[in-house]
């Protein structure tokens, strides 16, 4: 058994077939199920930029709409970017900010859905990491000392693996 096969076997890596090579994971025989992921990540600024966020005084114009459209726009393309994902039928998108004046930190959340024969955690975490650039993006001319940082699934529902909640998050609210 070559190398990359006995990988494959081990660790149950579904992207690679029995030559290592990767591949996109064939979902047809697969059942259609309501799924959903949560997304998180932080983008640490000045207290004085995210105060200029919260009253609106950044040229670029109202920087949480701008980045809420462009996270809904990353989750829709998530399939043109990361080449082994699907293209998918997303029936919800859902993103949110929290932002911390004193703290110097912005909260994005996003939230997915689909029904349909595979997940959409990489699309709730695209939209999350394109809302946090785009804050970048609108906030850079007065702030150049940004992170981005702690991008992750806070959780995940639906298909054959079930659940899944991060340690420490909270579960997602059904139906919304």
């Amino acid at each position: 058994m070559a190398r990359t096969a006995q990988i494959k076997k081990k660790t149950g890596l579904s992207h690679l077939d029995d030559q290592g090579q990767a591949k996109m994971v064939d979902v047809t025989a697969k059942n259609e199920t309501t799924r959903e992921a949560v997304a998180c990540g932080t983008i640490r600024l000045k207290p004085e930029t995210v105060k200029l966020i919260q009253e609106g005084g950044l040229p670029k114009g109202d920087v949480f709409s701008v980045a809420r459209v462009s996270g809904i726009m990353a989750a829709k393309k998530t399939w043109e970017l990361i080449p082994l994902c699907h293209p998918l039928m997303l029936t919800g998108i859902d993103i949110s900010f929290n932002s911390n004046q004193e703290g110097g930190e912005i909260g994005i959340e996003s939230r997915v859905k689909t029904v349909g024969k595979t997940g959409v955690e990489m699309e709730a975490l695209t939209a999350v990491s394109v809302a946090a650039l785009t804050i970048y993006d609108m906030c850079k001319a007065v702030d150049r000392e940004m992170v981005i940082s702690e991008i992750c699934l806070l959780s995940k529902k639906g298909g054959r693996s079930g659940t899944f909640i991060r340690s420490g998050a909270s579960p997602p609210a059904s139906g919304s």
